[in-house]
C-alpha cells in the first residue's frame, strides 16, 4: 500500500517522528509539511525529500491524508483555517485530548481518526493506540493502522481510553527516560563512568521490555525470576516498596491521564 499524497501541519518533534518512518519505509509518494515556524520546516528538508509550505491551506488541499500535528490548544483555530479545503481526506489527529467529535464538527462531519503515537517510532519502536471516527471507513482505518504499525505498535481501541494510551505510552518514554537517568546516576556515584552506567541503565531498559515481550511472562514473573532470597534485588525492592514507588508511578501516570482530558475541554 502506497498513499499518494500526505501532509503534515505542525512539524513538531512527533510529527518529524513520523515523517522519518513514513519516509524512511517509502509509504508515501509525496509529503508535505506545513508550519509557520520556517526553522522546522529547513530542519526537515535538510533531512528528508519532503515539499514545505508556511500555508496551512496548500497542504491541507494538495493530499489524500492530512496529518493534525498541532497543539491542542490551536486545533480549533487551525480546523477552522483549513476545513473548506477539505473535501474527500482523511484527517488524522495526533493531539492530545482532543474529541473526534469536535473535529467532525468543525469539518462538517468528515472522515476523522485519532492516533496517540510515542516519540519511539523514530526507531521503529513506537507503542501507540487509535480510534476511527464514525465516518472513517474500513479503508481508512486500514491505511492509518499501515501507517502506525510500520513504527511499531498501534492498537485500536475505544475512544474513551486514549487519554489512558496517551498517559502510559504516550508520555511514558519520558518517565521510562526519568528511571534511567536516576539509575545510571546511582551507578556514577559509585564509581561507573558517565558513559558506561548510562549504556547499562539503556540497556537493562531495552532488554527487560523485550524480555517480557518476547518470552510472553509478566512482570512478577519477571522479577521473581531476577530477585533471589536475601539477594542484592530483593533488598533494592525492598527500597521501592518501603518509599511507596508504586503509589508514586500511580500518581504520575493519573496526572498525565487527567491532563490529557484537560486538554480536551
Amino acid at each position: 500500500m502506497m498513499i499518494k499524497t500526505i501532509s503534515f501541519i505542525g512539524t513538531g518533534k512527533m510529527a518529524a517522528a513520523l515523517i522519518s518512518s513514513i519516509y524512511k519505509n517509502r509509504l508515501a509518494k509525496e509529503i508535505t509539511a506545513s508550519d509557520h515556524n520556517e526553522e522546522n520546516l529547513r530542519k526537515l528538508k535538510s533531512k528528508f525529500d519532503v515539499k514545505t509550505t508556511t500555508d496551512n491551506k496548500e497542504a491541507a488541499r494538495n493530499s489524500d491524508v492530512i496529518f493534525l500535528c498541532v497543539k491542542p490548544q490551536v486545533m480549533s483555530m487551525v480546523l477552522n483555517e483549513i476545513k473548506d479545503e477539505i473535501k474527500n481526506q482523511l484527517v488524522v489527529s495526533i493531539a492530545a485530548g482532543i474529541k473526534i467529535k469536535n473535529i467532525e464538527l468543525i469539518l462538517k462531519n468528515k472522515r476523522v481518526i485519532r492516533v496517540m503515537p510515542n516519540i519511539n517510532c523514530l526507531i521503529g519502536e513506537m507503542a501507540g493506540g487509535f480510534s476511527a471516527g464514525k465516518y472513517a471507513t474500513k479503508e481508512d482505518i486500514g491505511e492509518v493502522s499501515k501507517l502506525l504499525n510500520v513504527s511499531g505498535i498501534a492498537i485500536q481501541v475505544e475512544e474513551d481510553l486514549l487519554d489512558a494510551v496517551t498517559a502510559v505510552s504516550g508520555s511514558g518514554p519520558a518517565f521510562f527516560a526519568y528511571f534511567i537517568k536516576y539509575i545510571a546516576e546511582a551507578g556514577i556515584k559509585k564509581g561507573l563512568k558517565k558513559e558506561i552506567a548510562y549504556q547499562l541503565a539503556a540497556k537493562t531498559a531495552l532488554g527487560t521490555g523485550k524480555l517480557l515481550l518476547e518470552m510472553k511472562i509478566t512482570p512478577d514473573e519477571l522479577i521473581e525470576m531476577v530477585a533471589s532470597k536475601k539477594g542484592t534485588t530483593e533488598a533494592g525492592l525492598k527500597v521501592l516498596d518501603k518509599y511507596k514507588v508504586k503509589k508514586i508511578l500511580e500518581k504520575t501516570v493519573d496526572a498525565a491521564y487527567k491532563r490529557s482530558k484537560e486538554l480536551g475541554k
